[in-house]
């Protein structure tokens, strides 16, 4: 599992912007910025429906304020449906990135299998990244949402 003080691997994402897809890639991200992410198991399910993503929205400007760059809400979806899935939720401020194919997770030793109900999917988890590097790094136990909300994260900027 990566560890604060590491690098980010180089993998390419999928954002849908202005209709279409674009894969930015990891320094495109992260280089020379300060970027908090924040990942979930998967869009439209209810803790991160509920809880995850509705915290980070409501405290994006907060955490703006506080020097970041952007806010990147990851998940193993596709661009559609992240992009879908802010919509319903008032993402604007938040950079809703599909890690379609989990390579981005697996790299980082974040992936978990959920078997029939969804297969490869990322852990519950934030991090603060500093051009490129992981500064802070907050993984949930399976099935907790304690430590990468966004309240936390702001508290700890």
């Amino acid at each position: 599992m990566i560890q604060v003080g590491s690098t980010l691997p180089e993998v390419d994402f999928s954002l849908l912007e202005n209709g279409e897809v674009t894969n930015p890639g990891t320094n495109e991200l992260f280089t020379d910025k300060k970027v908090v992410v924040f990942a979930v198991p998967g869009a439209f399910t209810p803790t991160c429906s509920h809880s995850h993503l509705p915290g980070y929205v409501a405290l994006a400007d907060k955490i703006k304020a506080k020097g970041v760059d952007s806010i990147i809400c990851l998940s193993v979806n596709d661009a559609f449906v992240m992009d879908a899935w802010g919509k319903a939720n008032n993402a604007e401020e938040i950079l809703m990135v599909a890690d379609g194919n989990g390579y981005f997770t697996k790299q980082i030793g974040l992936d978990m299998s959920t078997g029939n109900f969804g297969g490869m999917r990322s852990l519950r988890y934030s991090m603060l990244v500093e051009d490129g590097k992981v500064k802070k790094l907050n993984v949930e136990d399976p099935g907790r949402f304690d430590v990468s909300d966004a309240q936390t994260m702001l508290d700890s900027l």
